[in-house]
């Protein structure tokens, strides 16, 4: 799975959002290597465990001839509470990372395959992920 090599700081801060600030993506929008990727309609933070999860989708279904990317990284830590915890006495133990993910943000990207295997396989890994997300191809 995913995560970085070193972090600043153990616990991330849940971020606040200016209620003025655009609610999509302004980077990463564009399929710039591949020739079909995987654009996300809505918002959501992806964890690494489901990143890899529709990766291994990816990889099975294109085999040897395709070639995939992944566009997003998860370098934002989350945390939890041990179970049957009362509230208080503190913010939880780090146990992963994940990706704030904005609408029109493109998450994967396949070449080397045929358009109706790409789509499809997009499909796939779509279903695999905790937002909407729709097929593009660059032409």
């Amino acid at each position: 799975m995913l995560f970085p090599k070193k972090v600043k700081f153990r616990k991330s801060h849940t971020m606040r959002r200016n209620p003025k600030a655009p609610k999509f993506a302004t980077r990463g929008i564009t399929v710039a290597f591949g020739s079909h990727g995987l654009k996300a309609t809505t918002a959501a933070r992806v964890r690494s465990n489901q990143i890899e999860s529709a990766r291994k989708v990816i990889a099975r279904s294109l085999g040897k001839t395709g070639k995939q990317w992944v566009r997003i990284f998860p370098d934002k830590p989350f945390t939890q509470k041990p179970p049957e915890v009362k509230l208080g006495k503190g913010k939880g133990d780090p146990v992963g990372y994940e990706v704030q993910v904005w609408p029109g943000r493109v998450l994967f990207e396949v070449d080397g395959v045929a358009d109706a295997l790409a789509v499809a396989t997009l499909k796939k890994a779509a279903a695999k992920l905790p937002l909407k997300a729709k097929v593009v191809s660059r032409h």
